[in-house]
């Protein structure tokens, strides 16, 4: 880590109050040119805990930057990780307050709900496999609380940006059918995404890393790097196999699972 906890703790209370405002914030990474990927998960970490201090709780962790589309186009080789916090839970079929979000955007996933915990090191798709109680189809509408371009260079914002904002994540919803994990070859699942009726995005769930849990294995390991795990019980939603969708006011989104059912919300 190149910058200092106060720095960290200063930061992170700056996203709080983005999210609050809904005021984006200028590019850590332009206005800290020297801090690295530790950095912006202690900033995550510290803005987390600064979450739950005011009654929120914690219910799973989200993947991004799964597809190695994304990767590419934010030069990194590996996913990112967040937290999921109760708060950020929405029904099937809800209307959403689109003015509770910045860039409110939304990927189609699937999410692996755990009956065991899953503590790394060593943690392999199978250890996944075993260890959740069922799959659901999810989206996951993320948002922006540090600006998406540089409103100086226009110069996109760097992973060190979006992991510090908590890898992007709003909220998610959870939908369709749950299916045992050995009920459905979750490479080949996947879904079509529908926008005020017009497909906008499409894929398989083998886009994530070749199987969604894979990055669920990843995340386990990952976190067993600061002494920590996925626990029983946990959400953990497994990276986007399409491209974001953005949302307005009026949008009516809907995604089509096929035999795994559907999930629809209304943006208001």
């Amino acid at each position: 880590m190149k910058l200092s906890p106060e720095l960290h703790q200063s930061l992170a209370q700056s996203l709080q109050t983005s999210q609050r405002t809904r005021v984006q914030l200028e590019l850590f990474s332009r206005l800290h040119p020297s801090m690295d990927i530790e950095d912006s998960y202690a900033i995550q970490r510290v803005w987390m805990d600064l979450c739950r201090s005011q009654g929120r709780t914690a219910i799973g962790h989200k993947i991004g930057l799964t597809s190695r589309a994304m990767q590419i186009a934010s030069q990194i080789t590996e996913p990112d990780f967040g937290l999921l916090l109760d708060d950020m839970l929405i029904r099937d079929g809800a209307e959403i307050e689109t003015a509770r979000f910045i860039v409110p955007r939304i990927e189609v996933e699937f999410a692996f709900i755990l009956a065991r915990p899953l503590v790394g090191p060593n943690v392999t798709l199978f250890d996944v496999l075993n260890a959740t109680d069922y799959v659901t189809p999810a989206l996951e509408l993320i948002d922006a609380r540090i600006e998406q371009f540089d409103r100086q260079t226009k110069a996109p914002r760097k992973v060190l940006d979006t992991i510090a904002d908590n890898a992007a994540n709003g909220a998610i919803v959870l939908g369709g059918r749950p299916m045992k994990v050995d009920a459905v070859d979750w490479r080949w699942a996947g879904a079509l995404l529908y926008k005020n009726g017009v497909i906008e995005e499409s894929g398989l769930g083998a886009a994530v890393l070749n199987h969604p849990g894979n990055g669920v294995a990843w995340l386990a390991n990952k976190l067993a790097v600061h002494g920590e795990s996925l626990a029983a019980g946990e959400i953990v939603l497994g990276g986007s196999f399409t491209r974001p969708v953005a949302c307005a006011a009026g949008d009516v989104l809907h995604a089509d699972y096929g035999p795994l059912g559907s999930i629809s919300v209304r943006f208001v």
